[in-house]
């Protein structure tokens, strides 16, 4: 459901905006709603009420943390690094070099999508994107996935033909840059480790650096095995290991992003235990379209039509209704942003998302 803008709105207003569950608009309804911004507003109507709590401003569950300064001296750091060990990595005929280089240019790529999805992400609400550009951080933790798969790909795809015909390596530059990277990877890594389990683009970029990071320590592993042994095919083993665990790793990353982008329950909420508390709130009768989603990697939204077991007798009890329900909402579930509807029990609701021509 797109809500209303941060800016703040009329008391009365029959504007028609698209709901998220594939409702008709509100003005068709003939209902009256409440938006909560910075203040409450409350309409008394016939039918239903609809309440709209957002979360946006000081209402926030949680804000997320910036990571402006991890980002620049994260992007900075590896490209120095990356120009480096691309060169010494032709010089020595070390497709591990190269790999980790290849790894270290998609973590610079990945690092600025996120800074730029973090920055936008902030972005107020306006007319024409209500929730801002807040999806930036779904989309941006999207292409990290994608591009760490693609570029893993490409190393893993040499590290066959390499296998297949070996070539002389220097095992001791091998070490000492690698090493190197252990040190970079690993301290910038450390940068986003705080904010990766809250926020799935900064999770993107952590788990792009301690790649990087475990990619180096196996360099570091197969120079000192090509010194000892002097057999070539080592090298491209190693490589062809280290895409192997890569993905492994990425692959939850690609998972939880393609869920957010397609608007699926955040893995973190229960929709069954969410449905069971708004069901089991007193006064309430019944409840249809919940719809609960990712509007980035760190806020939550849910939108839920609740039938009244009984016409109020004040305006007040509305009021303390949706105030536990909001607030139960927010500090059990971590939904940041609940648009709750009233209905009462004569009200025929008309709006679901399924029609006879649903798949």
């Amino acid at each position: 459901m797109k809500a209303a803008s941060s800016m703040p709105v009329p008391d009365t207003h029959t504007h028609e905006h698209a709901d998220h569950s594939g409702c008709t608009t509100h003005a068709q309804h003939a209902t009256p709603c409440a938006h909560e911004h910075e203040h409450e507003h409350e309409h008394e109507g016939s039918g239903a009420a609809c309440a709209h709590k957002h979360g946006f401003g000081h209402h926030h569950v949680h804000t997320p943390a910036s990571f402006g300064t991890a980002f620049a001296i994260g992007i900075a750091v590896n490209t120095l690094y990356l120009a480096a060990e691309a060169i010494w990595g032709v010089y020595a005929h070390s497709l591990s070099l190269i790999a980790d280089a290849g790894h270290n240019l998609s973590d610079v790529l990945a690092l600025a999508a996120a800074w730029l999805a973090e920055h936008l992400s902030r972005k107020s609400p306006t007319a024409r994107f209500t929730y801002g550009l807040r999806r930036s951080s779904i989309l941006a933790a999207l292409a990290n996935a994608i591009i760490l798969m693609l570029v893993t790909g490409g190393v893993a795809w040499e590290a066959i033909h390499r296998l297949m015909n070996p070539t002389p390596v220097a095992g001791m530059t091998m070490m000492v840059v690698a090493g190197v990277g252990i040190v970079v990877n690993g301290a910038s890594a450390m940068l986003f480790a705080a904010g990766q389990k809250g926020d799935l683009n900064i999770r993107g970029a952590f788990l792009h650096l301690m790649a990087d990071a475990l990619t180096s320590l196996a360099v570091v592993v197969a120079g000192g095995l090509v010194l000892l042994t002097h057999v070539a095919w080592i090298d491209p083993a190693i490589s062809l290991a280290i895409s192997v665990i890569v993905v492994l790793s990425t692959w939850s990353l690609l998972r939880d992003s393609l869920d957010m982008a397609l608007d699926a329950v955040p893995r973190e909420v229960d929709p069954g235990a969410v449905e069971s508390f708004l069901r089991g709130t007193p006064g309430v009768a019944d409840l249809h379209d919940l719809h609960i989603w990712p509007i980035s990697t760190t806020e939550t939204a849910l939108t839920v039509h609740l039938v009244r077991s009984a016409s109020p007798t004040d305006g007040e009890s509305d009021t303390r209704l949706l105030d536990t329900l909001v607030t139960t909402l927010r500090k059990r579930f971590g939904i940041a942003h609940p648009t709750v509807q009233m209905e009462t029990l004569d009200y025929g609701p008309t709006c679901h998302l399924s029609d006879p021509h649903t798949v």
